[in-house]
């Protein structure tokens, strides 16, 4: 699958004629100044909850490219009352069917507010079963026990984790992660954005290596294939 970052924990995934923007934060990125959220292609937007650095770009983004956002019902309703009305809701336990394949919602252990401050839900991820490829995107998130369950579901091609620790997991939580849902490849986001998320690169690789778990870190504005 060909996967694009765009910085923090903005990636985008082709699926099939299918082109899946996760939490898009670019704008307000001086890691991402080069990067033209008008040239960005989208045909939904996944919003795994309401932190300013994972939604920032979500309403320009998709009423320039008029794609879907699929995201919890709070921050669904965030979006419709200003200005976003192709969504689709969806909370933790629930899965459904879109055209590139079916997704299932999963718990992310964080918090969760809008950049107004108001209620955001509850933090997710959401588990891809497409016949592309399966992923997971964990979203923000705390290791959990509840990451074992996902095998059951999917099996898995890759995992996209924060590993910038303090607001999220850090290196060898993810390492734990990739464990239980059974992955040999991860893409790393959440890193080196603010003063408290910077990552040591090569002390993270070598981690990541003796657990025989292949780090994916591409450059802002890079294609990869997984």
């Amino acid at each position: 699958m060909k996967l694009t970052y765009y910085g923090h924990s903005c990636f985008a995934v082709q699926v099939g004629n299918s082109n899946i923007l996760f939490d898009p934060y670019i704008t307000d990125n001086p890691l991402a100044k080069d990067i033209d959220i008008k040239e960005i292609k989208a045909d939904y937007i996944f919003i795994s909850h309401g932190h300013f650095d994972h939604i920032n770009d979500a309403k320009a983004i998709a009423l320039h490219t008029g794609a879907k956002v699929v995201a919890t019902w709070e921050v669904k309703d965030w979006l419709n009352k200003n200005g976003v009305e192709n969504t689709h809701p969806m909370n933790p336990g629930g899965k459904w069917k879109f055209d590139f394949g079916t997704v299932k919602c999963v718990i992310a252990q964080h918090s969760s507010s809008m950049p107004d401050g108001s209620y955001g839900g509850t933090a997710s991820g959401f588990v891809f079963d497409t016949p592309s490829g399966n992923f997971y995107y964990s979203g923000d998130t705390a290791l959990t026990m509840d990451m074992q369950l996902i095998p059951q579901w999917t099996k898995l091609d890759f995992a996209v984790f924060p590993i910038g620790d303090d607001l999220t997991m850090g290196v060898e939580d993810a390492i734990l992660a990739a464990g239980m849902v059974g992955v040999k490849h991860v893409l790393g986001v959440h890193y080196d954005t603010f003063g408290y998320i910077i990552l040591n690169h090569e002390q993270a690789f070598e981690k990541f290596s003796l657990a025989g778990i292949n780090l994916h870190l591409p450059a802002i504005g890079e294609t990869i294939t997984i």
